[in-house]
């Protein structure tokens, strides 16, 4: 695909360091607006590397990261970036500062979705209590409930990484079915076969290289 503009992301000859290690060694991938993309592979082989780059939350050191066609070298496009991109981490922090979980929601943009979308996923009640009293299911429901609050106040590429993993069946099925029918691209690191078989294509990553298995 040549134009870029009809890309939601678009990476070049990405590499990434951890200190001398290679994290993430030349990545080249073009991903379609509204595209469902899964993101697999063993630990430690660059998936969540990938992802932070993407965001800007860790410096690539080769190649080139666009976004809707923009980059991320100056002020301005590093500030609409956190703005077009929904991130769920892969262990939510619940932070040093008592942050309450209705905080969390609203930080979203748009808190009354982001509420609403906690109430489907069960945790609604739970915005009055601090995020350090949430079991890791509770939480990562939360951060999914602030991801669609992102979406709402207009991001158009959500990542997350490994966002099924503290639910039980019920909830990776009910937290699949949010993350794939949301009117976004997705990009989503997983293990859950189930969460990748809803997904468009699936790529694996292994020893910081990317190829396409489905």
């Amino acid at each position: 695909m040549s134009d870029t503009a009809a890309l939601a992301l678009r990476l070049r000859g990405v590499v990434c360091r951890h200190g001398r290690l290679e994290a993430v060694t030349g990545v080249d991938l073009d991903i379609a607006a509204g595209e469902r993309v899964a993101l697999t592979g063993t630990n430690g082989s660059g998936k969540t590397t990938l992802l932070r780059a993407v965001l800007g939350l860790h410096r690539q050191t080769g190649g080139e990261i666009l976004v809707g066609g923009r980059g991320h070298r100056t002020a301005a496009e590093r500030s609409w970036r956190r703005r077009a991109c929904a991130w769920i981490p892969q262990r939510p922090a619940a932070g040093r500062f008592p942050l309450l979980a209705g905080e969390l929601l609203a930080s979203s943009g748009a808190p009354a979705q982001a509420a609403l979308a906690a109430e489907r996923l069960g945790v609604g009640a739970l915005s009055g209590r601090p995020l350090s009293s949430l079991s890791g299911g509770q939480l990562q429901r939360m951060h999914l409930a602030r991801a669609v609050g992102c979406v709402a106040a207009g991001a158009g590429v959500l990542l997350a990484d490994e966002p099924t993993a503290a639910l039980d069946f019920a909830g990776q099925e009910e937290a699949a079915e949010v993350l794939t029918t949301l009117p976004v691209t997705v990009v989503v690191v997983t293990h859950d076969r189930a969460m990748a078989a809803r997904c468009d294509r699936t790529l694996e990553m292994a020893a910081g290289a990317l190829r396409e298995v489905r």
